[in-house]
């Protein structure tokens, strides 16, 4: 039932096949210092934020291995997408490139994402059956803020972005008010949103005057 709620939304989002994603040239960011860990994945070493009113944010700084190398595989094979959204009753163009996977074992997909997946599984006990990813080309390109729409069909939904490519701002805000928090994850980095983070919080990827391109590999647990 979650799946075809998931399929039903995406449904209404008009969209068309990207080719090229970004020009040729543009794709330049200062590679993550000293690199994660070559090893097999282990969320052993995440750190727990607790957010209050039973949301929680776990971060994993350079988790990913081999961060350069899947952004460019993932910007040069995936099935990126520009979307046409409604809002506010008027269609509008979304700043971002997205692409949407047959889950983690979609052939289109490199083998480390698979591991990926599998580490989150064993460490939260969910099955990341849903994994899509967000291309920014530039700091012209952005998210508003939102909290994930399929995840509130589940009590306690968890959501993982992991950074690829370029360092840009990842703004979280307490829903009805408050200040907000800041980060700016570089390659490799994973940030786990869970509890009630998506009904409670709402995060953001704002522009900026400049940026190099960055993708968020995102996995969801639409089917517990």
């Amino acid at each position: 039932m979650l799946r075809r709620r998931y399929r039903d939304h995406m449904a209404n989002v008009r969209s068309h096949p990207v080719a090229r994603p970004f020009r040729a040239g543009t794709a330049c960011w200062q590679a993550s210092l000293g690199g994660p860990a070559t090893g097999p994945v282990s969320c052993t070493g995440f750190v727990r934020a607790d957010l209050g009113r039973g949301a929680w944010l776990d971060r994993g700084d350079a988790w990913a291995p081999d961060p350069d190398e899947l952004f460019a595989v993932l910007a040069d094979a995936a099935p990126w997408r520009a979307r046409t959204v409604t809002m506010y009753g008027n269609l509008l163009d979304e700043p971002r490139l997205v692409a949407e996977f047959d889950g983690a074992d979609d052939r289109r997909l490199p083998p480390r994402v698979s591991e990926l997946a599998a580490a989150l599984a064993d460490h939260y006990g969910r099955r990341f059956d849903v994994v899509t990813a967000a291309l920014y080309r530039d700091g012209r390109d952005s998210v508003a803020w939102h909290g994930d729409r399929i995840a509130r069909h589940i009590d306690e939904p968890v959501v993982a972005v992991v950074s690829l490519g370029a360092p840009r701002r990842f703004l979280l805000r307490p829903l009805g008010g408050g200040a907000s928090l800041a980060f700016t994850p570089r390659g490799g980095d994973v940030f786990v949103m869970g509890g009630s983070c998506q009904r409670t919080w709402q995060h953001s990827v704002p522009k900026c005057r400049a940026a190099g391109p960055r993708i968020s590999l995102m996995f969801r647990d639409v089917i517990q």
